[in-house]
């Protein structure tokens, strides 16, 4: 069970005085009555979700595993973050699978786009296009081009048989050209928006496709869903943590620093700035959530977190128990002086390392540590963590008073490409 815990935040947080607020947002969101409350599907989808087309991802999982050898994901921000930083979460860095998973169509990046489309030229790959309207344009020009690809190197016919879209129920460019052209077409919820997306198809199919067991991840948002619904702070995991981070924004916390000890879980961490930043940078308002790895960062920004300005405080996702043993040999030389360790388990320094670590920070750096502790990283704790950080997400943003389920800044920036491209009306 994932749990919550403030013995390391430094300060005696009022939970009491939080809870009317906490209540009346949580049957808001409950009864689907908050602001952005057109894109709260997300909610209850881990118990009602499709089932009929849950069996489809998985039969045609199938059969992407038994026909390509690489599968091409095409999508940007919520449509790849989320499957991206489940699949190394739970496979690693190396996979070793007889399918590969390669991402596309997340950046303007010439060399990068050649690198991937130079390697495909002689893979046998199937493409999974994610988009609900079809015309973001990083993922559009990617899939332009690695559709292209697949129809010189197999024919259209047979391109048409590997190309997968997930995309809009009803309607937009995508949606239109899959119906068209016989794509198998997956859904993306009207109600739900590309960030909360993780356990539609969106997430599923290119997890299924690379052997994740979805089952399990979805009962794991289930008994998340179930866990995060209780109005009371100190019972609820996700919004004891909101409260939290509340509390350290009104006091002069500007930047939350999530934190974790594994490198696989870096692209979490990605996520985790998309879900945070995306949903309460408004009006003037919201933390700046960073993302580091330690011990690995300890060696950059350590002396940071340590010594310098106090604007953050970290919140610390920590595993107890990870999926793999590694036991330090004994040297005869001992030139490294390493012999003090021999017989001891990685996960036995990686443990004193966080410990230590907490201790400097808290204690001598004067910096708050929440600890997010989960058993072990398996398809079930992290379906149960990823809608725990949803949830989470949604009471935050309402503490603040913003809109979760907007992005209306993000859309700037793209009126200004355009019309610098050329793009008519722009």
């Amino acid at each position: 069970m994932l749990k919550v815990m403030d013995e390391h935040v430094l300060v005696n947080v009022d939970y009491k005085s939080y809870q009317p607020k906490v209540s009346k947002i949580n049957e808001m969101i409950e009864k689907n009555e908050g602001a952005g409350n057109d894109f709260t599907g997300w909610v209850k989808y881990p118990e009602t979700f499709d089932k009929v087309e849950f069996e489809n991802i998985k039969k045609y999982a199938k059969v992407v595993r038994d026909n390509y050898e690489v599968l091409v994901v095409c999508g940007i921000g919520g449509s790849y973050l989320g499957a991206r930083a489940a699949l190394e979460a739970l496979q690693g860095l190396k996979r070793n699978d007889k399918l590969e998973i390669i991402f596309l169509g997340q950046t303007f990046s010439s060399d990068y786009v050649y690198d991937i489309l130079s390697y495909l030229e002689n893979k046998n790959f199937a493409i999974n296009v994610i988009s609900k309207s079809g015309t973001t344009t990083e993922t559009a020009i990617a899939f332009r081009l690695v559709k292209e690809l697949l129809e010189r190197k197999v024919g259209k016919v047979k391109a048409q048989k590997a190309i997968f879209a997930t995309t809009d129920p009803a309607k937009g460019a995508l949606r239109e050209l899959s119906t068209k052209e016989g794509y198998v077409i997956f859904n993306l919820p009207g109600n739900i928006g590309g960030r909360y997306s993780v356990f539609t198809a969106v997430g599923l199919f290119p997890l299924a496709c690379a052997g994740v067991n979805i089952d399990n991840l979805m009962k794991g948002a289930l008994d998340a869903q179930k866990a995060c619904k209780n109005p009371l702070i100190e019972e609820n995991p996700a919004y004891k943590y909101a409260v939290l981070r509340d509390y350290f924004y009104n006091h002069k916390k500007g930047v939350e620093m999530f934190v974790s000890y594994e490198p696989k879980l870096t692209q979490l961490g990605e996520w985790f700035k998309q879900l945070f930043g995306e949903s309460e940078g408004k009006d003037g308002k919201g933390l700046l959530p960073d993302s580091a790895t330690f011990s690995t960062d300890l060696h950059s920004l350590g002396q940071y977190v340590q010594d310098g300005t106090k604007q953050l405080f970290e919140t610390i996702l920590y595993v107890k128990h990870p999926n793999n043993k590694v036991v330090i040999p004994h040297d005869d030389a001992n030139l490294d002086g390493l012999n003090y360790l021999e017989n001891k388990d990685l996960e036995f320094v990686n443990e004193k390392a966080f410990l230590g670590t907490l201790e400097a920070h808290t204690k001598t750096g004067n910096v708050p540590n929440i600890i997010i502790e989960v058993e072990k990283l398996d398809e079930y704790n992290l379906g149960f963590l990823f809608y725990f950080f949803m949830k989470t997400c949604a009471m935050s943003a309402y503490l603040l008073e913003v809109n979760p389920f907007n992005q209306p800044g993000v859309e700037i920036y793209k009126k200004n490409m355009f019309h610098l491209l050329g793009k008519k009306g722009y």
